[in-house]
């Protein structure tokens, strides 16, 4: 009997000590995961964000273009004057600036030619490409571009427009196919308001002679 009551005696202290051991070892694990957690104040007024990285910091800025890989000059000698146009103009790097001739047979008022400036403005930004247009005059738009490589989608979208009519970078100008020269349409539009003009006189002079 006596035996049998220190064997239990023996046995409630052995699990009393667990018991003991193993709250003790919870107690230090709770105070471990209070000790690593951040304690993230209510007012951030004060709070500075200095851990942006890299990317963040670049988002929304336009991505730097990668230099074209080299390509030799072709030989000149056996290009068409066309070709060779065409091949300065793809190897023009820098900044651009040049001037957008507008149809000359198509009235508009002076308040139309800047909303037209606007309106490419506005698409090429779509397309990443950074124009800018300033107004000379009702027919006659300027252009400047930072980089010389988007030269080339700059003259093929201003004359993919029906209201531009010549691209002139330089001294080299740029028009549709089949397009004359804008001299021979200014040419033209002159003798055909002259030939106005004297028919209408023509036409008041025999108004007066029947009267």
């Amino acid at each position: 009997m006596v035996r049998e009551m220190a064997l239990r005696s023996r046995f409630l202290v052995l699990t009393t000590a667990l018991l003991l051991l193993l709250l003790l070892e919870s107690s230090l694990i709770m105070k471990m995961v209070d000790a690593k957690k951040v304690h993230v104040p209510d007012n951030l007024d004060d709070v500075v964000d200095d851990e942006e990285d890299e990317e963040w910091k670049a988002w929304g800025k336009p991505k730097p273009k990668e230099p074209p890989p080299f390509d030799p000059p072709p030989d000149l000698s056996e290009m068409q004057p066309q070709q060779i146009q065409a091949e300065m103009l793809k190897r023009h790097f820098g900044p651009s600036m040049g001037f957008v001739k507008l149809r000359l047979d198509v009235p508009r008022t002076k308040e139309e030619t800047p909303r037209i400036a606007k309106k490419w403005t506005n698409i090429l930004r779509t397309g990443a490409i950074s124009a800018k247009f300033v107004v000379v005059d009702v027919n006659t738009i300027m252009f400047s571009i930072e980089d010389g490589q988007d030269t080339v989608e700059l003259k093929d979208f201003i004359l993919s427009q029906p209201e531009a009519y010549e691209f002139k970078l330089g001294q080299q100008a740029y028009r549709r196919p089949g397009d004359p020269p804008l001299e021979v349409v200014i040419e033209k539009l002159r003798k055909e308001k002259e030939d106005k003009t004297a028919s209408t006189k023509s036409s008041e002079s025999t108004v007066k002679d029947e009267f």
